[in-house]
């Protein structure tokens, strides 16, 4: 019989060549990815040595993710290998970023130790669209920012505010975006910046407010962290040494409102924000050295 030729196979045969079933050979064969070459006498399909060749390339194929109306494609010359890996290789990336979003959801899940609806939401919040992510900072900066004549400084952070994810976030900056896209959102976030940004805004024709500096000049923190590396104590001498320093003979009770402004707003939380979801080096957290200032500013006052 033809189908008992060394060089004709059965797909029995096929299946122990290749290791693969009978149910998926035939399966293969009927969809066309692996035609029998001929029938025997009895209508059983036959195959070749061909034919153990382009299972191989199907079983590759298929392995790479291609689905077997694609595989089909290929082996029938409508299309090349190169032209379908191509649309694969950008559906997995794809499909790449929104695992590593999904993974860094999750991992902000056990980190926080969230409920089933706060999961939902940050979900919500790391899937935004880019143009969507723009609208929430939009809005956001219009609404603290908007009709408050600022300084020519703060004016251009205020324009450099604008916060993008990268197309494939790390899953910190991802967490970062979360937790930003949560405080922007909060109106009592959004009352006490902007309360915090009109204590700072020059009143025309005057220079800015006693204090305004404390947030845009590192300087102060770094005088600050130093003196607390050497154990100075916010009501010691050289807390009154280092106030005079910074300055001068500026209204203390106007400079200590700022900075309790500040601190209440959470001003120091928002910038680190910021810089971990564009991947920037943030600055130490400033949140103690800021502290140790409002006590040494609050232990002047009493003096």
């Amino acid at each position: 019989m033809d189908d008992e030729r060394p060089e004709v196979l059965t797909i029995g045969r096929l299946a122990r060549r290749t290791g693969l079933s009978v149910r998926t050979l035939r399966f293969w064969s009927d969809e066309g990815a692996v035609p029998p070459v001929a029938r025997s006498a009895s209508g059983y399909r036959l195959y070749d040595a061909g034919s153990v060749a382009r299972v191989e390339l199907v079983r590759t194929l298929r392995e790479l993710g291609l689905g077997l109306d694609e595989v089909c494609r290929v082996l029938s010359g409508r299309t090349t290998v190169a032209e379908v890996a191509d649309a694969h290789v950008a559906a997995l990336d794809a499909q790449i970023r929104s695992l590593k979003v999904s993974r860094a959801v999750l991992s902000t899940v056990v980190t926080r130790g969230s409920t089933a609806e706060e999961t939902a939401l940050m979900n919500r919040l790391a899937r935004l669209s880019a143009a969507e992510r723009r609208q929430v900072i939009d809005e956001f900066k219009e609404e603290v920012f908007g009709g408050i004549d600022v300084e020519s400084g703060l004016r251009g952070r205020v324009r450099a505010i604008t916060i993008e994810l990268p197309d494939d976030p790390t899953p910190d900056q991802v967490d970062a975006w979360i937790e930003l896209a949560e405080l922007v959102g909060d109106p009592g976030f959004r009352a006490r910046l902007r309360s915090w940004l009109e204590l700072n805004t020059p009143v025309p024709g005057q220079g800015p407010p006693p204090g305004a500096s404390i947030w845009w000049a590192r300087q102060v923190v770094q005088s600050v962290a130093e003196a607390r590396r050497r154990d100075a104590a916010p009501d010691g001498p050289e807390a009154a040494d280092l106030l005079s320093g910074l300055f001068g003979d500026a209204d203390r009770v106007a400079v200590l409102r700022s900075l309790e402004a500040g601190i209440e707003a959470g001003a120091e939380r928002y910038r680190r924000l910021v810089a971990r979801v564009r991947g920037q080096h943030a600055s130490p957290d400033a949140s103690e050295e800021l502290e140790w200032l409002a006590r040494a500013l609050r232990a002047a006052d009493q003096s």
